[in-house]
């Protein structure tokens, strides 16, 4: 994992990314104790967020991919 924690992400699943991203969420929302640890884990938060759109908009391709296909056959 990189200094910031977000070397890691790109290997999550979209599921693992969402999950994570859940709790990133919860801590932050109870309040960390030092705003290093906030912008930590904002920063995480964030990328998080970005992996997750990366997934969706995969899978929006794919979709219309499919449903070109169907149109064309």
């Amino acid at each position: 994992m990189s200094s910031d924690g977000t070397a890691d992400i790109a290997d999550l699943s979209f599921e693992q990314a969402r999950d994570e991203l859940v709790r990133v969420v919860a801590e932050l929302e109870q309040g960390a104790p030092t705003l290093e640890e906030s912008l930590t884990l904002w920063t995480r938060g964030e990328a998080l967020a970005a992996r997750c759109e990366e997934w969706l908009l995969g899978a929006k391709r794919r979709l219309d991919a499919a449903r070109a296909a169907d149109t064309e056959s």
